[in-house]
């Protein structure tokens, strides 16, 4: 990577609008996900890139996937109608996010590790399919929830809902609304 890019934070007042922050905040993970795709193949050490990662993997998006999980899903479960037949759905991406919060302290380790013993990710094949396989993975969730949950939420949401989603994700950033 010739040029490193930076993994920007979200102005602070978009959270007023918590279905863009959330599609904000995916934007934000695919960019992760190109850093970690990148560290994952290069024979260099990147030690920026693996900051930042791991800043996002620490900070960020558990804060996201308690947004989504604590707030947004059950939200989305008492709103919904059904015949949007969107529980299953919802079921499948909080496993995921159990999953994930898992595989990001793995990642997390790895990236520490490898920074402490200087050496590239794309020394060990084991570490370097972790962080693709991860990558993708998010990529495939992300776009769910893009296409089918935001859009349903869109729907099926009330002001006083989006409001009440805007206070907790609030909250847990200890920002005021």
């Amino acid at each position: 990577m010739n040029e490193v890019f930076v993994i920007e934070p979200l102005p602070p007042g978009l959270i007023l609008q918590p279905l863009s922050w959330l599609a904000a905040e995916h934007q934000r993970c695919r960019r992760v996900c190109a850093l970690i795709e990148e560290v994952a193949v290069s024979s260099d050490i990147l030690r920026q890139e693996m900051a930042q990662t791991q800043a996002y993997l620490r900070i960020d998006l558990p804060l996201h996937t308690d947004d989504e999980d604590k707030d947004l899903f059950p939200l989305l479960h008492r709103r919904c109608a059904p015949e949007d037949e969107v529980g299953r759905v919802l079921r499948a991406l909080a496993a995921e996010h159990r999953r994930d919060l898992a595989a990001m302290i793995e990642i997390s380790d790895l990236l520490d590790e490898a920074v402490r013993l200087d050496r590239p990710v794309a020394d060990s094949p084991t570490d370097q399919r972790l962080l693709r396989d991860f990558a993708v993975r998010q990529g495939n969730h992300i776009a769910l929830e893009n296409a089918v949950i935001l859009p349903i939420a869109r729907l099926r949401l009330s002001q006083d809902d989006l409001d009440g989603l805007s206070q907790g994700m609030a909250r847990r950033r200890e920002m005021s609304v």
